[in-house]
């Protein structure tokens, strides 16, 4: 058994994709032919008028012909070569990014400057016929090894009054059936070996550039996380509805009994009451706590009238006067919106822990695709971002950056205070 699993290691996984790589290569030839006529073309005219001395223009126009035959061909050629990767080996060829659409001359001489387009050109007009050549070294590699192989058929496949009995060539014949053999043991490899190098070839030169690559990893990167913050966004609204639906209503269900029962029962014993009393005062702690909570995870009035009302009432709340200006001609995201409120509200809830301030400013407004948010105060200075703890506006940069926002704080000893938030809104 174990040599029945070595015999199909060492012979048959070579033979699995020869297959389809050798028609891939196959398939290759013609494409990678296709512009060498053209460039033949123009070296062979090159070579007839330069001698000549043939007018300039003339000259010109014919040079000019073949290169612009390449440049209308190439597009064709490189969907045929996608497809011929699709089709025989299952490979998808990224596609280099495309100037917009548009038929004027404008947009003709965007294609015609953009590297995609010139890297094809190089492909079909340089990589390609240097490939062709490999092609046909790797396809007479296959045919030399199949005839040499099977060179006994042929002899036993003549007519006898032309079969060649003698002694010395069927020796002759021996050898050449071992190195179609060998050869046929090899042409696998080979094949291998120059698929993966035009397929390399074809990534580099038919495919997005690195920058590309780039680019489109870091857009990729960016839509990712903005559905997961909707996500997180659209989470926390939920557990929002669900506390002030569910628990927030049972606990006040029950805080209205527990003072019925202590309003119409007078004839508890003191401890019975006593308890009582306990069991109302906390629950009355709870609810407090529990909106408290509920306000923290995602405000109500935030989701129903928007950042003034919602940063007014923060500002209501506040032992300080707090002045809130909030000029939007309309609502950014519901994710941009929650990140302006917890800063805002994080930020007065610092004032007012920390900052010894007697008033404080927020504005808010948007300047064209940024929302601009700015928080003031006249207490003491000294914030310290690269702080570890006290303050948390290390916490309050991380949910900012987490939207491509920029937070910056300027908190000279003795103040003023200014955080400033810029966060991006999407047309």
């Amino acid at each position: 058994m174990q040599l029945t699993t070595w015999l199909q290691l060492v012979l048959g996984r070579p033979f699995r994709r020869a297959g389809h790589r050798t028609a891939l290569v196959a398939a290759g030839l013609p494409l990678h032919l296709a512009v060498v006529p053209l460039w033949l073309w123009l070296l062979g005219t090159l070579a007839a008028l330069v001698p000549a001395m043939t007018p300039l223009p003339v000259l010109l126009t014919l040079v000019a012909l073949p290169v612009l035959l390449t440049l209308v061909v190439t597009p064709l050629l490189t969907v045929g070569q996608r497809r011929r990767y699709r089709a025989l080996v299952g490979k998808d060829l990224p596609r280099p990014a495309v100037p917009g659409p548009g038929r004027n001359w404008k947009s003709a001489v965007r294609r015609l400057t953009t590297r995609a387009l010139w890297r094809q050109v190089c492909y079909h007009a340089v990589a390609g016929p240097l490939l062709a050549v490999l092609d046909l070294a790797v396809l007479a590699v296959w045919a030399a090894a199949l005839v040499a192989a099977s060179i006994y058929v042929w002899i036993w496949a003549l007519p006898p009054q032309l079969r060649v009995t003698d002694l010395g060539y069927t020796t002759q014949a021996a050898y050449i059936t071992a190195g179609g053999l060998a050869l046929l043991f090899l042409g696998p490899r080979l094949t291998g070996a120059l698929v993966r190098l035009e397929t390399r070839a074809a990534e580099v030169l038919l495919g997005p550039s690195r920058t590309e690559k780039l680019a489109r990893r870091v857009a990729d990167l960016a839509e990712s996380r903005a559905g997961v913050l909707d996500a997180a966004d659209a989470e926390r609204r939920r557990i929002e509805r669900d506390l002030h639906d569910g628990a927030q209503q049972r606990l006040v269900s029950l805080a209205v009994n527990l003072g019925l029962a202590r309003a119409t029962l007078g004839d508890l014993p003191a401890d019975a009451r006593k308890v009582i009393d306990e069991a109302h005062r906390e629950a009355k702690e709870a609810i407090a706590e529990l909106n408290n909570l509920v306000r923290g995870l995602h405000p109500a009035v935030l989701e129903d009238r928007g950042l003034d009302a919602a940063l007014s009432g923060v500002a209501a709340r506040l032992p300080i006067p707090v002045r809130v200006a909030v000029d939007l001609p309309q609502r950014p995201s519901p994710t941009v919106e929650a990140v302006a409120y917890f800063v805002v509200s994080e930020a007065l809830t610092n004032v007012v822990k920390h900052a010894q301030a007697t008033r404080a400013d927020v504005t808010v407004e948007r300047i064209e695709e940024t929302l601009l948010v700015v928080v003031a105060d006249d207490g003491a200075g000294g914030a310290d971002l690269a702080a570890a703890g006290g303050t948390g506006l290390a916490g309050l940069a991380k949910r900012v950056a987490s939207i491509d926002g920029t937070f910056s704080c300027h908190s000279p000893a003795g103040g003023p205070t200014v955080i400033t938030v810029e966060l991006p809104c999407a047309p």
